[in-house]
């Protein structure tokens, strides 16, 4: 497409905006081949739609859904729970690539009850409405058995598979089975039990789903004293036998409070790293809680944390057929929903049910989590990078970490060491040992210039691959005579972090920048443990090159310092005189026999040189 031709396309379509109704409304956007990629919501249609249109958006996401767009339509509803529900059914038909998308998750299980004559009730991963009424999905499966199993005992609807019709059963076409002999089962295919009677088993069994116990339980009670009053004993005690099984399982539930009767509670936790959220959903009635169910949303453009939560709400609310008519969410929305309110609670129980649902919501983002690196490890030190990379602002991945450390002793043996991660791991073969050749005396800042320099000037000059982060061992001091070498002197781009540590030599602070900020991370994250384990791994290459070079001066002997005297003839002769002293003292002839003529000449001559020096020191 020529400059022209998308001159034309955008004054085009900012003519349809000018002309769209200040009204609430939902709002289509087509593409080249008349498609829909994108369905939208707005309480004032032709505000929200010409926002896409203005020169100051800066999002990449939407400048690519605008460079796409070769149509707008739009429809006009008459409330924002209209829009709301346009929209949710215009997405659901049409699946455009740049909505939200709702990660469902289809393996967790439902309850059914079927649509037959006699309906059964059971568990099932399968969802298609023509074939009955569905409860759910439990993301708790323990939950869903002892629903169902409560709902066995008490109101005992059929187990078997046949498919039973009134005229089946009025021509004596059925068994009894198993279950009605071992009282499962009333018996409703030989007429045991009333159509009637099995109608409203299954109608109270329904209540329970949806949550209304009490109502269910006041009403087998006021059942049960009718029966008793009319003195049919035996009804009676089978009504108050369901009764009790009832009341228990009541009693298991969590009881929030009495006073809450039927609330939603709707919470988000983003993921900052794959650009996701978690919307966690609980239902609250008359008192317990009796759903739970948290959903996975894929973010397609930079939708804010309103725009997803009350895109999901109303989904949410009609897939578990929720009526309530108070919602309590975690903030202000500038929304509204027919027939129920929004409130933001600040404290009492409502406010804990808000708190239960988001540690829910935390908890769930944290076992898909680790579900995702348990299948794929490597996931995890992508992560892990991203993190760091959000958390620095850097430009990109930081995939080449390299972290440097000093050791020495009253600036003896002064030495340094640098490691390399690479993608989170370290790459040991990429590990480099530096001997201090400048600096004179403990001088750890001069000492950092040295190697920073030597190591940065070769790798220049060889073209090998700059990191993509600095770490130093250190707070804003190291920080800063890194700099100085780096991007003052060899004029390279490469950012530059530190670690500090606290009274205890502790690390507990991460800083970046230039003057050094200290970013915010929580010491108990994984990204902060991963970053000490580069610091504490520096450290330990370090003290061990340090330690290996002290070692070398502790055990060094004067028999090293014969120039054509190799290890293994000091080792022949420690073997044969057993000592240095011994050595001096020997004759030529019997360091001949050891090592040969030539070489016993070597070291006779050298010992006979360092007596006659000895005497002139003593002579002076």
């Amino acid at each position: 497409m020529t400059q022209k031709e998308k001159e034309e396309r955008l004054a085009r379509l900012k003519n349809i905006v000018l002309n769209m109704p200040e009204k609430p409304g939902s709002y289509q956007f087509y593409d080249a081949g008349h498609k829909i990629i994108y369905v939208g919501k707005a309480k004032n249609l032709k505000r929200r739609v010409s926002s896409y249109f203005h020169k100051e958006v800066d999002r990449f996401k939407t400048k690519m859904l605008v460079s796409k767009i070769e149509d707008i339509t739009y429809t006009v509803v008459n409330t924002e729970e209209d829009a709301l529900l346009l929209e949710n059914s215009l997405i659901k038909k049409y699946n455009p690539r740049y909505n939200v998308l709702l990660k469902d998750g289809k393996t967790y299980p439902s309850i059914i009850v079927t649509n037959e004559y006699l309906p059964r009730i059971s568990k099932t991963r399968k969802i298609n409405k023509r074939y009955g009424t569905y409860y759910g999905p439990y993301s708790h499966i323990a939950t869903m058995y002892n629903l169902l199993d409560i709902i066995s005992k008490v109101f005992k609807p059929r187990r078997c598979q046949m498919p039973i019709t009134k005229e089946g059963i009025e021509n004596g076409k059925y068994k009894p089975c198993l279950e009605y002999h071992i009282h499962n089962c009333g018996a409703p295919c030989i007429n045991k039990q009333s159509y009637e009677d099995y109608q409203e088993n299954i109608k109270q069994a329904k209540e329970v789903l949806k949550g209304n116990t009490r109502e269910i339980e006041e009403y087998l009670y006021k059942l049960m004293m009718k029966l008793s009053s009319e003195m049919r004993f035996e009804e009676a005690e089978l009504i108050k036998q369901r009764y009790i099984l009832l009341e228990n399982y009541v009693a298991k539930s969590e009881v929030v409070s009495h006073t809450i009767n039927d609330v939603d509670v709707f919470s988000i936790t983003d993921d900052e790293i794959k650009n996701n959220a978690f919307i966690n959903y609980i239902h609250v009635k008359n008192g317990t809680i009796n759903q739970s169910f948290t959903f996975e949303y894929k973010r397609k453009l930079e939708e804010t944390d309103e725009d997803l939560l009350i895109t999901a709400i109303p989904e949410i609310r009609e897939r578990f057929q929720s009526k309530a008519k108070e919602i309590i969410v975690p903030f202000e929305m500038d929304w509204k929903i027919k027939d129920a309110e929004f409130f933001v609670p600040q404290r009492g129980d409502k406010r804990h049910l808000l708190e239960l649902s988001e540690m829910n919501g935390k908890q769930y983002k944290f076992d898909r989590l680790k579900q995702t690196e348990k299948l794929n490890p490597e996931q995890k030190h992508t992560r892990l990078m991203k993190e760091l990379q959000i958390k620095l602002g850097l430009e990109k991945l930081p995939y080449q970490i390299e972290c440097f450390d000093n050791s020495n002793i009253s600036g003896t043996d002064a030495v340094a060491g640098c490691i390399v991660y690479k993608g989170m791991k370290p790459s040991r073969k990429d590990y480099r040992k530096y001997n201090i050749k400048t600096v004179v005396g403990p001088d750890d800042y001069a000492s950092m210039q040295e190697v920073v320099r030597r190591r940065y000037s070769r790798m220049v000059e060889e073209k090998s691959p700059l990191p993509d982060l600095i770490i130093t061992d250190g707070g804003k001091g190291q920080m800063d005579v890194v700099r100085e070498v780096v991007t003052d002197e060899l004029h390279l781009d490469i950012p530059i972090a530190g670690l500090a540590k606290d009274d205890r030599h502790r690390t507990n602070e991460l800083l970046f920048g230039n003057p050094p900020q200290v970013i915010g991370l929580d010491v108990k994250s994984e990204l902060f443990h991963k970053l000490t384990e580069i610091q504490d791994e520096v450290h330990r290459y370090a003290i061990t090159f340090h330690r290996d070079k002290r070692s070398k001066h502790a055990l060094h002997s004067i028999l090293d310092d014969i120039e054509g005297i190799g290890p293994k003839s000091k080792d022949a002769l420690l073997k044969s005189f057993k000592s240095v002293k011994h050595i001096q003292m020997a004759k030529e002839e019997d360091l001949a026999e050891v090592l040969g003529k030539s070489k016993a000449k070597l070291v006779f001559n050298f010992f006979k040189k360092t007596k006659e020096e000895g005497k002139k020191e003593q002579g002076k």
